[in-house]
């Protein structure tokens, strides 16, 4: 027997999925399983209710020809549907994950003022063991917060594929917080995160019952998602809720379970012991390559510093300051810009960049220091079918001031020749560097 599915304000094109809003006519305890996405919900009273001075929509429930109480009627009526369809029924609700909108203020008279959100519909439960207690909704905080960035939890609930399969389209726009900082996992299964944690899809259970927080998608087929919901929430119905194991189960082992368990540990130590050495390797293989960036990377904060790199590889003392280099060394001292061009030659103005900061050291008191050009041009052709990096400008204006232009696949050249050599100074080539005027068309770094 299939699975009688509704989707309220979920656009879901399948035809084992009907369709209606939230102030419809069909009862939700009136189906196996309930779609929601709550963002069209508090248009029922942001249509109709204005903004006070203080910037709150706020209504005297005596006086606004029966909207609150209606409200009211409506939220109580869902939130008891759908108790009956998660505790008695056994049912799924699944939830896109949203902030709160904006609230309705009811006012009456002296009383304390009740509000009405998008989630006031949700039904509460309150999950207890020895240490701690999930209380939701109400010590739930559905917090504004918007991005890409979703990683899949490990988690055995059939919900995890359609996270996986849609990982790159969600688009969160809220997040999930408990107030009191509650370990989520001791109640349910946590099936997504962001990068600093926070929760963006959620697995509850409501007895034999669930229900589901999953962030909204962009750029994806109402006919392929509702395919990919409708499978999952049919194997769901075929497997036992989510419940956590109690501190005393240890006690009552099964023939067989404890060389498993051993199992799994030495597994799980190999594991780390592997990502470990595989983060290591990362981070020298990160280390020894990122000078490769020089022949192909621009601007700033990737050629720049790839160029820094490489003059320490030499023997350079090098700092960085307002987008150029200096460069200390025995053999003598140096400024040096780095430019890389779109097309095939870098232009005069990287020239005149280095000849005003140049003649600033100068008028600074920091003495006459070598002007150094480095430039990369061409970058899409691999380095050795790269013609001329320069113009001829360029080179007249350096010859002339006496700079030295290198293009950025010499000095990687002589970066590799210097990380191969078994000399640990490099004082040769710094020398020639500094010498140099005009092109440097290769030297020696042993």
């Amino acid at each position: 027997m299939e699975n009688r599915t509704l989707s309220i304000h979920w656009r879901l094109d399948h035809p084992n999925i009907q369709r209606d809003t939230f102030f419809g006519r069909y009862a939700f305890s009136a189906y196996d399983a309930v779609l929601i996405d709550p963002h069209e919900i508090d248009r029922r009273w942001t249509a109709e209710v204005g903004l006070s001075p203080d910037g709150v929509r706020r209504v005297d429930v005596q006086r606004d020809r029966g909207l609150g109480r209606t409200l009211t009627a409506w939220m109580t009526k869902r939130r008891t549907e759908l108790e009956d369809l998660l505790k008695v029924a056994g049912g799924i609700v699944v939830c896109r994950l949203r902030s709160r909108g904006e609230p309705l203020e009811l006012r009456s008279g002296d009383a304390p003022p009740e509000h009405v959100d998008r989630y006031s519909w949700l039904p509460s439960i309150s999950l207890v063991d020895r240490h701690h207690q999930l209380v939701f909704p109400s010590n739930g905080r559905f917090v504004p917060r918007r991005g890409r960035d979703v990683i899949v939890e490990d988690s055995t609930s059939p919900f995890s594929e359609y996270i996986e399969q849609f990982r790159d389209a969600f688009v969160y726009d809220a997040v999930y917080q408990d107030l009191l900082s509650t370990p989520i996992d001791r109640f349910a299964q946590v099936l997504a995160r962001n990068k600093v944690g926070d929760v963006l899809a959620l697995e509850i259970p409501f007895d034999e019952g669930r229900l589901i927080l999953v962030p909204p998608i962009e750029g994806v087929s109402p006919s392929h998602e509702a395919a990919v919901l409708s499978d999952v929430i049919e194997r769901m119905t075929e497997r036992p809720a989510f419940s956590a194991s109690p501190d005393w189960l240890p006690s009552y082992p099964l023939p067989g379970e404890d060389a498993l368990n051993d199992e799994l540990v030495r597994l799980v130590e190999r594991r780390d012991a592997l990502n470990d050495k595989l983060r290591e390797l990362s981070e020298r293989h990160e280390e020894i390559t990122r000078y490769k960036r020089m022949l192909y990377a621009r601007g700033r904060f990737a050629f720049l510093p790839a160029v820094a790199d490489g003059f320490r590889a030499l023997g350079f003392d090098v700092e960085i300051d307002e987008g150029m280099l200096t460069l200390r060394s025995e053999q003598g001292d140096a400024r040096v810009v780095a430019a890389a061009a779109e097309g095939a030659t870098v232009q005069l103005p990287a020239y005149r960049q280095l000849l005003h900061a140049i003649d600033r050291a100068v008028t600074d008191g920091d003495g006459r220091l070598k002007g150094i050009l480095v430039v990369s041009g061409s970058r899409e052709l691999d380095p050795k079918r790269r013609p001329t990096q320069f113009s001829e400008g360029v080179l007249r204006g350096c010859t002339d001031q006496g700079y030295c232009v290198l293009s950025s696949t010499h000095l990687f050249q002589l970066v590799v020749t210097a990380l191969a050599s078994k000399r640990a100074d490099h004082a040769k080539v710094r020398r020639q560097l500094i010498e140099t005027d005009g092109e440097f068309r290769g030297a020696d770094a042993t």
